[in-house]
């Protein structure tokens, strides 16, 4: 089945960076686009970055455009995202996501919190 493992999230201070990283099975990784999402208690989940299935194309959300950086290694099924300048607005769960079929998989995210 398809599945999605996120690991990396953890506690940081404002101004410091977090790589996370997204583990896909299940599927043939390297003919999806994967996204990363990110959502804060009782708000909806926000896109945050796109990368395409050979890793040539990747888009940001403005807000983290310039800090965060998308990446994927189809070797390993294995996308991440590299954070950098992180700010307390940045806290949320991060999750990584693919439609596959036409249907949308999720994993069951990563705490990131940001906090002095």
């Amino acid at each position: 089945q398809v599945q999605f493992v996120e690991s990396g999230g953890g506690l940081v201070q404002p101004g410091g960076s977090l790589r996370l990283s997204c583990v896909a099975s299940g599927f043939p990784f390297s003919a999806y686009s994967i996204n990363w999402y990110r959502q804060a208690p009782e708000k909806s989940r926000e896109l945050v970055s796109v990368i395409s299935a050979n890793g040539g194309t990747a888009t940001y959300e403005d807000s983290v455009k310039g800090r965060f950086t998308i990446s994927r290694d189809n070797t390993k099924n294995t996308v991440y995202l590299k954070m950098n300048s992180l700010s307390r607005e940045d806290t949320d769960v991060y999750y990584c996501s693919g439609r596959v079929l036409r249907e949308d998989f999720w994993g069951q995210g990563a705490q990131v919190t940001v906090s002095s």
